[in-house]
């Protein structure tokens, strides 16, 4: 697990399988001053080889939104993590709704988490014109 961003001890951590991502940001120390914890979901499982980033609050934080959906026309947002979303996060993606979001979340869950963002394609209902309008939004 590399865990990064608004921590004290940014770096890498062996945690076992059960373990989830508040732990890994305790064993980094915990948060650092200014850090946005409401960016990440402490309560998701790790995975190996998964990264996390702890945004900074403010702006430039680089959180994956976490509110509700943006507006159309705003500012494009920040790109949310396969291995971290929440599933209201991922139904706010354009062509996923609550249906593809749990499919979503259950390969993640059968393969340990998403090595590529090309591991949508192997996701019933997201084909090749889905996986063009999502890959530029979504993240490792």
């Amino acid at each position: 697990m590399h865990v990064t961003g608004a921590v004290r001890r940014p770096g890498v951590y062996a945690l076992p399988s059960w373990a989830r991502l508040d732990l890994a940001v305790k064993r980094a120390g915990g948060p650092a001053k200014g850090a946005d914890l409401e960016g990440v979901n402490l309560a998701a499982k790790v995975a190996d080889g998964q990264q996390v980033v702890v945004p900074r609050g403010g702006a430039g934080g680089g959180a994956a939104p976490v509110g509700g959906p943006g507006e159309t026309g705003s500012a494009p947002q920040a790109p949310i993590s396969l291995n971290t979303a929440t599933p209201e996060q991922l139904d706010q993606l354009d062509g996923v709704g609550p249906a593809t979001a749990q499919k979503i979340l259950v390969w993640r869950k059968q393969h340990g988490g998403f090595r590529s963002v090309d591991d949508l394609k192997q996701i019933s209902g997201i084909g090749p014109k889905r996986f063009e309008s999502l890959k530029a939004k979504v993240r490792m």
